[in-house]
């Protein structure tokens, strides 16, 4: 299985008025283990960015002068994506400035022509009622760390949202995939591995510590008259779909 977490920044938030992608970061996840693969580019949208914006990306527009335009680097972007599920955060608002990106860049089509689409703000709101359910409010909910996300980043967001994807369909431990907060100022696909946080520390038992515990398991065998749970669970395992009081 083949997905690719997305985030784009943008020049303001309504695409009909004209707005443009500034930035695009995605994080490609083989088998739901990071590749080491990634995209990233700024982009030079050919017009000025909002003051509320500006105030969120940190990005001005002098920065995104000599940045490739969309047209430049469509190849590059749909080679990455065909085939992929795509995960995004509020999918509606990035598949459409995508979509008018691709118009504007002749023939070639709508995302969702060469990716499926799974929004991750539908499936927290649907496991998270009535809870405020933005990308920083799922990290502090999930234990992912976001206290580098100062200011917006494709590529930063994109790699907290595959943390935040990963635990609230598995509720497995965080990659750790959003590791470095700098970002390239060119458009790149990088090999780069993840930085991946240790894995956790087994503790087992000492001889003493399995022998006091098998005194206890003697003493609630004889005060129950040998209906001890633990040996029940250990020596006959529970079939599927039973459960224990």
């Amino acid at each position: 299985m083949r997905q690719v977490v997305l985030d784009t920044e943008t020049t303001g938030l309504e695409v009909r008025q004209g707005h443009r992608l500034i930035e695009i970061g995605a994080v490609e996840l083989l088998e739901r283990r990071p590749s080491g693969r990634t995209f990233h580019t700024y982009l030079n949208p050919g017009r000025a960015i909002d003051e509320g914006a500006r105030a969120v990306t940190g990005i001005e527009d002098e920065f995104l002068l000599d940045k490739p335009k969309f047209t430049e680097v469509v190849d590059d972007f749909l080679d990455f994506i065909r085939g992929a599920e795509l995960i995004i955060h509020n999918a509606s608002f990035d598949v459409g400035f995508l979509d008018a990106e691709l118009a504007m860049a002749g023939n070639r089509g709508k995302v969702t022509d060469h990716a499926s689409v799974l929004d991750t703000l539908v499936m927290a709101r649907e496991r998270y009622p009535g809870q405020r359910n933005s990308l920083d409010a799922l990290c502090k909910r999930l234990g992912v760390d976001n206290t580098h996300r100062d200011l917006h980043g494709g590529l930063l967001d994109a790699q907290l949202l595959a943390d935040v994807y990963l635990s609230m369909t598995t509720g497995q431990v965080v990659l750790d995939l959003a590791f470095d907060a700098g970002a390239p100022s060119r458009h790149h696909i990088s090999l780069q591995g993840f930085a991946i946080t240790a894995r956790p520390k087994v503790l087992r038992a000492s001889e003493a510590e399995a022998e006091l515990h098998e005194q206890r398991l003697q003493a609630i065998d004889k005060a129950s008259g040998g209906a001890t749970v633990w040996r029940t669970l250990v020596d006959e395992p529970v079939e599927s779909g039973a459960s224990v009081a």
